[in-house]
């Protein structure tokens, strides 16, 4: 019998390398600023099974500006810069309970929201960056006091995104009728994409009809969401994108240890089953829809 440090290092410890895929697909959302080891480690490794390119995330000022020089620096890197929606009421009123990529506040105190969306805005205009996101809306970490912050960044993203021509990479936690009604008023982009699909079957029909794609990351796998898997049944075929969201929501059976890119076979054959099509087939979907969400 193992002993109990052995367990506990376990569960820290990377999955295994699943069984490679025969159809080379894209991890579209993942943030390999946060995983460790180096960016070629987790590439190869990622390679090796099939998962041939990356979009890597910013969520804040710096860690836009470190996805877009990795996306410079690598032909198996694009790019996405935004403020994460729950970075925005940090920024603009200090709160240390915000959403932060380090974890803490910047040097010298928070900048003004108006010089950081500037900063957004100058490096979406760089071929190499592919979207404007992850931006949206969370009820889930900011309460009512950050709403109005997280919807004035949101609609800014979204002018960004279309002044430039990018995809629009949406975070919607506990929130979907409020960035649906956002998407609405301020006119969604030509491609617009649902990081982590967070809804359910109803509304996988109404993202559908609006030509919304959906973007499912490992928590499709859990046993608690139903209401993904029911999503992922009923959305068109030439709309579902798969993630990561690396190093989080690592799949069944390996929840709660590290997720990087490599995992996405895991994801992918999850998919497959629940709509019923060979494994093959999704992951040809799923490359193609996502070279066309973000133009590349």
């Amino acid at each position: 019998m193992p002993s109990k440090a052995a367990d506990v290092a376990d569960k820290h410890a990377s999955p295994p390398l699943p069984e490679p895929l025969r159809v080379p697909v894209a991890d579209s959302h993942t943030h390999l600023d946060m995983q460790s080891g180096t960016v070629e480690e987790a590439l190869a490794k990622a390679a090796s099974v099939g998962v041939t390119t990356v979009v890597q995330v910013g969520c804040d000022v710096r860690g836009s500006q470190w996805a877009a020089e990795t996306a410079a620096a690598y032909d198996a890197v694009h790019a996405t810069v935004a403020l994460h929606p729950n970075e925005a009421p940090r920024i603009v009123h200090g709160d240390p309970d915000g959403w932060s990529r380090q974890g803490a506040r910047e040097p010298g105190g928070p900048p003004a929201l108006d010089e950081a969306l500037a900063e957004i805005d100058r490096l979406a205009a760089l071929p190499q960056v592919k979207g404007v996101g992850e931006t949206g809306l969370d009820y889930f970490r900011t309460g009512p006091e950050g709403k109005e912050a997280q919807e004035a960044s949101f609609r800014a993203h979204i002018e960004i995104a279309k002044r430039h021509g990018k995809a629009l990479v949406i975070h919607d936690r506990e929130a979907h009728a409020d960035v649906l009604r956002v998407l609405k008023e301020q006119g969604a982009p030509e491609r617009t994409v649902f990081h982590c699909y967070s809804g359910d079957a109803e509304m996988a029909e109404l993202c559908a009809r609006a030509g919304y794609y959906m973007s499912f990351a490992g928590n499709v796998t859990f046993k608690n969401a139903q209401n993904l898997r029911d999503a992922v049944a009923v959305a068109p075929l030439e709309l579902l994108l798969v993630e990561t969201d690396a190093p989080f929501l690592t799949p069944a059976p390996y929840r709660g240890r590290p997720n990087a890119p490599y995992l996405i076979p895991i994801t992918v054959r999850a998919m497959a089953a629940v709509r019923g099509i060979d494994e093959d087939a999704l992951a040809a979907a799923l490359g193609s829809n996502t070279a066309h969400a973000f133009g590349y």
